[in-house]
């Protein structure tokens, strides 16, 4: 197995400040630059749009069913 080279636990990019710039600007913005970071805020929006959209469409199909209840009985 090969020895890694260079100094251990040392980073270049957090040494430049290359790190801190991008997610200083990540908040700014509000949008993550990870791939990861994007994917976990878009579950989070999704995931609250779900119960949502079960209880819109249950809402949808009880009134429905109402609607053909009144209709027989007044038929």
């Amino acid at each position: 197995m090969a020895r890694k080279r260079g100094i251990p636990g040392f980073s270049w990019k957090r040494a430049s400040g290359l790190s801190a710039a991008k997610s200083k600007l990540s908040r700014q913005i509000g949008i993550p630059l990870t791939r990861s970071g994007r994917q976990r805020k878009m579950g989070r929006a999704l995931g609250c749009c779900v119960p949502a959209a079960f209880l819109f469409t249950g809402a949808v199909a009880a009134l429905a069913g109402a609607g053909k209840a009144v209709s027989v009985f007044l038929a």
